[in-house]
C-alpha cells in the first residue's frame, strides 16, 4: 500500500492530500529514510512523522485497503510521540 494511503486510511493523517504534502516536504521517514508519497508500506515498518515542534513514530500492524473509523488505530502502534494529528491541517 502507499504511504500516503496508509496514513489516511489509518488515520495517523486525516487526508490524503495532508499526507503527500508532508512527504513531498521530506517530514515523513520510513525505517529512517526520508519517503515519498509513493513509497510501499510493509508490515513491521516504522513510520515517522514531524510536524513542526511535534513528532510521532509508529510500526505498521497491519495493511488494509478499507477499515471502520473505530478499528484504524490498529493498523498501527505509537512508539513516540502524540496521536494528536490536528496540527497537521494548517
Amino acid at each position: 500500500m502507499r504511504l500516503d494511503k496508509f496514513l489516511k486510511v489509518s488515520r495517523i493523517i486525516k487526508r490524503r492530500t495532508v499526507a503527500k504534502e508532508a512527504c513531498d516536504g521530506k517530514r515523513v521517514s520510513i525505517n529512517g529514510k526520508i519517503a515519498k508519497a509513493g513509497s510501499e508500506i510493509n508490515e513491521g515498518d516504522i513510520i515517522e512523522i514531524t510536524f513542526k515542534e511535534k513528532g510521532i513514530k509508529a510500526k505498521v500492524l497491519k495493511i488494509q485497503e478499507h477499515v471502520r473509523k473505530d478499528e484504524a488505530s490498529e493498523m498501527y502502534e505509537i512508539l513516540e510521540g502524540e496521536e494528536d494529528t490536528d496540527e497537521e491541517e494548517e
